[in-house]
């Protein structure tokens, strides 16, 4: 008879958030506790899918007792815990980091919810701006026909990073290279991507928040003033390729497919793609003209 396996024992402990007394498991994060009490907690290098690295400092919450904030993406819950997601100290270091990033990055195609948390704190980057960015001032990386890297909007939130390396695809084509204010997003020795590991996969794109990794189609559509989301329809559909089943939303405009995605909630996916999935569908548009 083969005997029984001990389940792990599952605790939960008592925290209070905001005056709120709650209970949650004591493996979870602050800001898993945050969302199941409904209190919205900004992140930005921060995805349900990706390993917390905790570098941009946007989810920092205040612990009582503890010297420093504490980021709220990795931070784990203890017993006891009284946190304050919204004080005035929580409010200064958020404002400053939206607004260290806006003045010297530019994040004109950033995700609606980061403009709107830069709204929500009142950041003001123009304080800092110093004319020109360096930042800003760098050409955008054109070398292959599938996607483009336009660092001039990297927040290096890593990402990219970690979606290239053991959380998705296991490539490690990427790293974070320099120190300072010349760190940078970078393959192995700064190759072109046609001469790196890079195997196209996308899944870096797919993670971008700010659009500093960009489809080629769409940046070459942005570049012609022909790029309009208004117009763009979202077809979900299987991949044709293999029997795994990839869910792909096919961002259609004009009659022409113009991008293609995966839900990040997708059991089978979690948001990543390979190239087939992410890449090859110009055979749709392989139409006779009419």
């Amino acid at each position: 008879m083969t005997p029984a396996v001990p389940l792990p024992l599952v605790r939960e402990v008592e925290v209070t958030i905001d005056g709120r007394l709650t209970r949650v498991l004591e493996s979870a994060t602050i800001l898993e506790a945050c969302k199941s009490i409904g209190i919205e907690t900004p992140t930005l290098c921060y995805l349900e899918t990706l390993t917390p690295v905790n570098v941009c400092r946007v989810c920092v919450v205040e612990v009582e007792g503890a010297r420093v904030l504490a980021p709220a993406c990795s931070r784990q819950v203890e017993p006891g815990m009284v946190v304050h997601t919204d004080s005035e100290r929580v409010r200064l270091s958020r404002r400053l980091v939206f607004e260290l990033l806006g003045s010297s990055v530019d994040l004109s195609l950033a995700t609606p919810e980061f403009k709107q948390d830069m709204a929500r704190y009142d950041a003001r980057p123009e304080r800092f701006n110093a004319d020109p960015r360096a930042t800003v001032a760098q050409p955008v990386k054109v070398d292959n026909n599938l996607y483009v890297r336009d660092y001039s909007k990297c927040v290096l939130c890593y990402k990219c990073v970690e979606a290239c390396g053991t959380d998705a695809q296991n490539t490690f084509a990427i790293a974070v290279a320099g120190r300072g204010f010349g760190a940078g997003i970078a393959t192995e020795f700064d190759t072109p991507l046609p001469d790196s590991a890079c195997v196209y996969c996308g899944n870096c794109i797919g993670v971008c928040p700010t659009g500093a990794l960009m489809f080629k189609s769409e940046h070459d559509m942005r570049q012609a003033g022909t790029w309009d989301e208004s117009k763009q329809t979202v077809t979900d559909t299987i991949c044709p390729y293999c029997g795994v089943g990839c869910t792909l939303q096919l961002h259609v405009q004009d009659n022409s497919i113009v991008r293609v995605t995966s839900p990040i909630d997708h059991d089978v996916t979690s948001g990543h793609l390979c190239i087939k999935g992410r890449f090859g569908w110009q055979f749709v548009q392989n139409r006779p003209p009419s």
